[in-house]
């Protein structure tokens, strides 16, 4: 048999648990008056910015950030179609990052029931250097299963020699001829957290998908 290109996709997955959790939060007022809102959500806001300083000088929190105040203003209309006084939203939001999930369920039942304090959702993740070193093993098997893949294909044709041509990310593999199928994409997804007060985090899926071309004669 004449010498035969063979084009393969490898996938493979990596289910990890994750390392740090982080909550989104705000301080919200409403109101007619443009000075009382904001007066009152930097007011709110204090509070909550020295109970991060507190947790995260004791290591509760790793890590936080925080917006600068946003002030909305909006007239609404009533049923008889009647513009109405205007109605201002003044908030400031924070994120923080806790590596204990028990310590975030504690601090978000404290804070819950401050007054302007809205509780917004959570991501699950891993840790930069955690991250890195699961995606080159992901992208390493990956690389494994098209090669795995491409000698099935060259002993069910009964050749015995294989030799590499290209290995890419999806879509770098120019298709010789319309026959040969589309491939994956190589990336790394992580999956959300449910909505913040559920604290209980689902494994982190860590994927890769490559494109290879070999030689087989």
């Amino acid at each position: 048999m004449s010498e035969v290109i063979i084009t393969v996709r490898g996938e493979h997955t990596a289910r990890v648990s994750p390392e740090r959790i982080t909550v989104d939060l705000s301080v919200a007022v409403d109101g007619p008056q443009h000075a009382d809102v904001v007066e009152r959500t930097l007011s709110l806001a204090a509070p909550l910015r020295e109970s991060i300083l507190h947790r995260e000088s004791t290591g509760s929190i790793l890590e936080w950030s925080s917006k600068s105040l946003d002030v909305r203003g909006d007239r609404p209309w009533n049923a008889d179609g009647k513009r109405l006084a205007p109605v201002y939203r003044a908030s400031v939001d924070f994120t923080a990052t806790f590596a204990d999930a028990s310590e975030l369920s504690l601090w978000t039942t404290e804070i819950s029931s401050w007054p302007g304090v809205e509780i917004g959702h959570t991501e699950w993740t891993l840790t930069p250097e955690t991250r890195a070193v699961i995606e080159r093993e992901v992208a390493a098997e990956a690389v494994n299963v098209a090669v795995a893949r491409a000698h099935a294909y060259a002993r069910a044709l009964r050749l015995d020699t294989l030799t590499p041509i290209e290995i890419a990310d999806h879509g770098l593999i120019s298709a010789p001829s319309a026959a040969v199928a589309k491939t994956g994409v190589i990336g790394f997804a992580a999956e959300s957290a449910p909505p913040a007060m559920q604290f209980h985090g689902e494994d982190i899926a860590v994927s890769a998908t490559v494109e290879a071309r070999f030689r087989a004669s």
